[in-house]
């Protein structure tokens, strides 16, 4: 999926604020390829409207979030955006968590609390 001047669409879903803001941030880092932001939602409801409607190609997904959470989010997402890759950003750190978000279609998983450095070694190993 690594196009060299592609320009990718990303949706950040997190009930956290300041953890949006943060990925979004960081997503303008010169590391990365270009990234526009396509929409930031703080539960899983609007997460899944937001794809339907901006068709992004990466997500960064928390879990645990109000409304939806983040694994139904993934099945819905996945449903019609097969080929998005999603990131999960969480707090929630077993194996079996991890292990379920990526058999219901996650690409990666990166634990919070994260420094800028693993979320752009994540992001950079979604886009390859």
């Amino acid at each position: 999926m690594n196009l060299p001047h592609a320009v990718h669409n990303m949706l950040i879903v997190d009930d956290s604020t300041t953890i949006r803001n943060r990925i979004a941030r960081l997503v303008a880092h010169p590391r990365l390829p270009h990234i526009n932001i396509a929409g930031l939602a703080g539960n899983g409801a609007v997460a899944v409207d937001l794809a339907r409607e901006f068709r992004p190609n990466l997500i960064t997904m928390d879990l645990t979030m109000p409304q939806l959470d983040g694994e139904a989010c993934i099945e819905q997402i996945v449903d019609f955006l097969p080929d998005t890759r999603i990131l999960v950003v969480s707090a929630l750190s077993d194996k079996t968590t991890a292990l379920r978000a990526i058999k219901k279609g996650a690409a990666g998983f990166l634990h919070k609390p994260f420094t800028d450095e693993q979320l752009l070694d994540s992001l950079i190993e979604l886009i390859d």
